[in-house]
């Protein structure tokens, strides 16, 4: 179970969810993390996509995930990244490697940076924002 984090107050652009990646924000809004699996590759796929990889078969599921995983890479940003960013302070941008094999962008939280190592074991930190109707997903270390 992930411990306490507020997410700051939006000021940054949201994602806009599409008939293709609902599922995904979908799951995130009831704490879980919902991928594609594709039976002909016998893999998970990340990003959402409408046909399989490699062989374009016609065969993504949705399947629920642990949303563990492993620090692939990171950088920390003391300067904002863009303007919408700018009351933030830090921030630890980072690259999951989840268990089942893809690789997410997200933010790293509840962490020094100087605690920070490649891989690391990290868990999901589910950020609701209601006002925005979104859950980010973003990571901490396991405990």
């Amino acid at each position: 179970m992930s411990t306490a984090y507020t997410p700051p107050v939006l000021t940054r652009p949201l994602p806009v969810p599409t008939p293709l990646t609902k599922p995904f924000w979908d799951a995130l809004a009831e704490h879980k993390v919902r991928i594609q699996y594709s039976p002909s590759l016998g893999e998970y796929i990340f990003y959402p996509r409408p046909l399989a990889p490699r062989t374009l078969a016609d065969d993504l599921e949705w399947r629920e995930i642990s949303g563990a995983g492993t620090l692939y890479t990171y950088t920390v940003a003391t300067r904002p990244p863009s303007p919408h960013f700018a009351n933030e302070g830090t921030l630890v941008l980072a690259v999951v490697q989840w268990d089942e094999g893809p690789k997410f962008s997200t933010e790293l939280v509840n962490i020094d940076p100087a605690d920070i190592r490649v891989g690391m074991r990290v868990s999901p930190v589910f950020c609701d924002y209601p006002e925005a109707d979104i859950t980010m997903l973003r990571y901490e270390p396991e405990h």
